[in-house]
């Protein structure tokens, strides 16, 4: 009897720290997805898939947000630049869906925990404030993403990769440019 009741306390010990650290705990996607990657890749190629998973994060935040602009939002620009997000980054998630597909690189499959904190922190505003601060996120987001796509068009390692981002470049400073019009035109 008393062997037994040990067995059934390691045993509830064992399924509470399984919870806490295994397959069981919330994990961040977009960190689960740079781990797999580490195992799979050499370091030239880590950080190439460094760029993808950060890419993708970035893309799903850019696509998911703008679909709440779409409902959240006041200014019919505000909702324009939100129908040119939700085109262009859907666009651009697939061809970046099917780039990591061939490079074997893993991405993530919901936003990262920084990506749904804003999009939360997002679904709170709706009218005025919502336009003010989804355009001044717009704009912030999108000099961080012309710099990352800049970094991996001048140094990254693989050539299809370097390519892509090089490609890409002229829409995000597009949508930089749509996106500070548009908050000029709301603060």
């Amino acid at each position: 009897m008393k062997t037994n009741k040990i067995s059934v306390i390691a045993a509830a010990f064992v399924f509470v720290a399984s919870m806490s650290t295994g397959a069981f705990a919330q994990k961040d996607a977009k960190k689960t997805a740079e781990k797999q990657n580490e195992q799979k890749h050499d370091n030239k190629m880590e950080d190439d898939a460094e760029f993808v998973v950060d890419a993708a994060d970035d893309g799903m935040f850019e696509v998911q947000v703008a679909q709440l602009a779409k409902t959240n939002a006041a200014s019919a620009k505000v909702k324009e630049l939100a129908d040119h997000m939700i085109t262009d980054h859907s666009k651009a998630n697939e061809e970046l869906k099917s780039v990591a597909a061939k490079k074997n690189i893993t991405l993530p499959a919901k936003l990262s925990d920084k990506r749904q904190k804003d999009f939360d922190d997002l679904t709170k505003k709706k009218g005025a404030e919502f336009d003010k601060d989804y355009t001044k996120l717009m704009v912030k987001d999108h000099k961080d993403a012309i710099d990352m796509f800049q970094k991996q068009a001048d140094k990254g390692h693989d050539g299809e990769l370097k390519g892509w981002a090089a490609s890409k470049i002229p829409t995000l400073k597009h949508h930089l440019s749509m996106s500070e019009t548009t908050h000029e035109l709301v603060k």
